[in-house]
């Protein structure tokens, strides 16, 4: 039996700039790494590459002018309520100029205590000592303020009810968990939470809302000769300058495939190929859900589109398997592998093994490995991860 089990580890590249063969410069940076640690790829290992360096090969950007223009276009009366965006500098702020830049008047609907993926305005003890209740009371800036104080961000030490007006001058903040809460100030919604958009939407059409869009209706296609996103629009952009935005990248399946044939070719094996942007985890102190992208992987090869089907061993170990141990016990828990069902959803036997899709999963551990800063590995390799302790 082999000791290793699931290797990951990043892969560091050349700085990608605009129009660069991505693909290219990634099967030679992974090359690169196998021949200096020695290893080489096999059948079903996965090469994941993050979508920021794809959409910046492609040059897939938008200026906060063009982002006006198109929200001006849309928005033709000049002014719209803003629903329920995400506290934060980086993914929002160049996206609320942008959006303000192209109306007269801008109403802007926070809700509370934390935004859609945990960043906390206020907190929970918080609301319990002013007895109020998130889901039926909203409130105007003032007495917002007037019941909190001037709020601020845990970890990044920002007033985000500040920071957000300060952005533009036509901009009115109100407070409200409920969407059609913005329809008693105009009958023009724009949705701007990301996992929830959908649900928005819905409340706010039937509310009686005059027009309704989401961050993901706004750069479908190009405005003024900008970037742009055909399935998510703005969303997943962030910030790439004082005047730009870098948006999610687009035309990843043509990305997989490419690399994918590169790299088939180069190691001489099925290699699997997954494009990842921010991992699915929650972090245990904050409360903040990193997921700030519509998903995990907007694209990846077939295979990685499943989910996991396993045993749990220590449960058959421990129940099934309970009088044996050492050489008798390895291999009555591989031949138990090797015969489990095709399908373990509900049974005892996968209890606590809870079955994600492999492009989330193998998303989120790309993330964490690659990091979001200094690291310089853009690309992470994964291998044996589709082995189990029967091979």
């Amino acid at each position: 039996m082999r000791s290793i089990g699931t290797l990951a580890y990043g892969v560091r590249t050349p700085i990608i700039r605009e129009n660069d063969d991505l693909s290219a410069i990634v099967a030679e940076s992974v090359k690169s790494a196998a021949a200096e640690s020695g290893r080489t790829l096999r059948d079903h290992d996965i090469v994941a590459v993050t979508e920021a360096v794809v959409a910046r090969a492609q040059g897939n950007y938008a200026t906060i002018a063009q982002v006006s223009a198109d929200v001006a276009a849309k928005f033709p009366e000049g002014e719209a309520g803003v629903v329920l965006p995400i506290f934060s500098r980086n993914r929002f702020s160049m996206q609320l100029r942008g959006i303000a830049g192209g109306l007269k008047k801008l109403y802007l609907q926070l809700g509370f205590p934390s935004d859609e993926v945990g960043n906390m305005l206020i907190t929970y003890d918080d609301l319990d000592a002013k007895k109020v209740n998130p889901y039926s009371d909203s409130f105007t800036e003032s007495e917002f303020i007037a019941l909190f104080g001037a709020p601020v961000h845990k970890f990044t030490g920002v007033n985000y009810i500040e920071y957000y007006k300060s952005l533009s001058d036509n901009i009115e903040v109100v407070f409200s968990n409920d969407p059609a809460h913005i329809l008693k100030y105009t009958p023009y919604a724009l949705a701007c939470d990301i996992h929830t958009r959908a649900r928005t939407k819905r409340i706010l059409k039937a509310a009686g809302a005059k027009r309704v869009l989401g961050q993901d209706d706004l750069l479908t296609e190009s405005v003024q000769g900008s970037g742009y996103n055909p399935d998510y629009g703005l969303l997943g952009s962030n910030k790439a300058g004082e005047e730009r935005l870098k948006l999610f990248p687009r035309d990843c399946g043509k990305f997989v495939n490419d690399l994918k044939a590169r790299l088939d070719t180069a190691f001489n094996a099925d290699i699997e190929v997954l494009i990842y942007g921010d991992g699915a985890f929650k972090d245990p102190i904050g409360g903040i859900w990193e997921l700030a992208d519509p998903v995990v992987s907007p694209a990846f090869t077939p295979l990685l589109g499943g989910l996991p089907n396993e045993i749990k061993i220590k449960y058959i170990a421990d129940n099934k398997l309970a009088d044996l141990s050492g050489a008798e016990l390895e291999d009555a828990l591989k031949k138990e592998i090797r015969s489990k069902n095709a399908d373990l959803m509900g049974k005892a036997d996968s209890l606590g093994t809870t079955p994600r899709h492999y492009s989330d999963l193998l998303g989120s551990l790309s993330d964490l490995i690659s990091g979001s800063g200094d690291k310089g590995t853009p690309v992470v390799v994964i291998q044996n991860y589709f082995d189990n302790y029967s091979m």
